[in-house]
């Protein structure tokens, strides 16, 4: 019998569809895995920004992982919003019981819109509990700044955050988002950097769309996906990079709400209409 590779995606859900579970859904529906999901949050938003936070009780949030994981393991875990110190605790004792393989953590601090979708305290059990366990971290500018305290500037601070990411933390990998910094040239650079010293900058040029809502959710998904798949981290990476790139370009042609639109997820299927 033939098994699907899968995917659990530990994260809020978003009422626009654009990012959050709705996001990873589609996002490991595109690269070909299952998705399963444990909802951390009920977030009631739309492409102008965030109206209102309902976090999961944290007895309903063990309830979840521990339905699935006693049924199905998956190959991978992709980790996103955790809206109180509560379900992180829950989160980690999940993590510290089961020991997961392939742990990509997103993590999510402030929205597109600008909205916080964390607190301090459970930053600090992500920082203390849940980033040890990861194969790779995923954060943008900002986070990466709220993780480390390093301001970055330029492409040379990204390094020094990324080591200091690594060494604090004890996670495998990470991998900086550049979409924050822009250069004259209006280049991109995604910097991945792992435990042993392997070190890609990937470069690419910039697409001028305001359709970004859901990106972080939707690139830590897509690398959940193919490590789901079987591929190594760097290719996973690699790979979900070039995914998401095609989904944003692909969805900068739509018009969808007032604010910022989501990439297109399903570019493969309506992306050429």
């Amino acid at each position: 019998m033939k098994k699907y590779p899968t995917v659990l995606s530990i994260a809020g859900s978003d009422s626009i569809g654009g990012a959050g579970i709705q996001a990873d859904i589609k996002t490991c529906c595109s690269i070909g895995a299952y998705a399963m999901t444990a909802i951390t949050a009920i977030t009631a938003q739309n492409t102008k920004g965030v109206k209102r936070v309902l976090a999961t009780p944290a007895d309903m949030l063990r309830a979840q992982l521990n339905a699935i994981i006693t049924d199905v393991k998956p190959d991978a875990i992709k980790i996103g919003m955790i809206p109180n110190e509560e379900c992180a605790a829950v989160i980690a004792d999940f993590l510290e019981k089961y020991l997961p393989t392939n742990v990509v953590v997103d993590p999510v601090m402030v929205a597109t819109s600008g909205d916080s979708l964390s607190s301090s305290k459970s930053i600090k059990v992500l920082k203390e509990r849940i980033l040890p366990f990861a194969t790779i971290v995923t954060p943008n500018l900002p986070e990466t700044q709220e993780l480390t305290g390093i301001s970055i500037f330029q492409r040379g601070d990204m390094t020094a955050a990324a080591e200091k990411i690594i060494e604090d933390f004890g996670c495998n990998a990470v991998l900086i988002k550049g979409g924050h910094f822009e250069d004259k040239q209006k280049l991109l650079t995604d910097f991945f950097l792992t435990h042993d010293r392997l070190c890609i900058p990937f470069v690419h040029q910039r697409i001028d769309t305001i359709n970004t809502h859901g990106t972080g959710c939707s690139l830590s998904s897509a690398i959940a996906s193919f490590l789901a798949r079987g591929q190594i981290l760097k290719y996973a990476v690699k790979d979900a990079l070039r995914w998401e790139y095609r989904a944003i370009l692909r969805g900068a042609i739509y018009k969808f709400g007032k604010g910022h639109g989501p990439l297109n997820h399903i570019f493969k299927t309506i992306g050429k209409h």
